[in-house]
């Protein structure tokens, strides 16, 4: 697939995550997606998941634990079967009601029209401390 398409794919994702429509961004994903967020104590959606319904899981617990109040994707970089996303969020941890704001990069790789491989950077120290439940000493 062309550079362009795998962009549309990843921007469609985005769409889709935008709006809520979690069950058509699943339609995106291969089968053996493997899925992979930074480690942030606390947080039950971090780590690696693998397969569409582990990843439908994430974004179950990804809801129920933090309030997305930006998310903006910024730029897409696209080279071969991958496809780069720098942004910025904001983010107010519902558990906690600390919030914490980040820049963040996306890695995509896309193949046959489906993305397989999705892994996240950002600022996790800043996300644990937003997740601490009790104040640092």
């Amino acid at each position: 697939m062309s550079e362009n398409t795998n962009t549309q794919i990843v921007q469609d994702a985005y769409q889709k995550f935008g709006t809520g429509d979690i069950p058509g961004l699943l339609t995106l994903l291969s089968e053996n997606i493997e899925w992979t967020v930074p480690e942030i104590e606390n947080a039950p959606f971090a780590g690696t998941s693998e397969g569409v319904q582990a990843v439908a899981e994430f974004f179950k617990e990804l809801s129920a634990a933090e309030d997305i109040t930006r998310f903006e994707p910024l730029e897409f970089i696209a080279q071969n079967n991958r496809v780069v996303v720098l942004g910025v969020s904001a983010v107010t941890v519902r558990e906690t009601g600390r919030t914490y704001e980040t820049e963040w990069v996306h890695v995509f790789s896309v193949r046959d029209g489906k993305i397989t491989e999705f892994a996240e950077y950002f600022d996790n120290a800043a996300a644990t401390r937003a997740f601490q439940k009790t104040a640092a000493a």
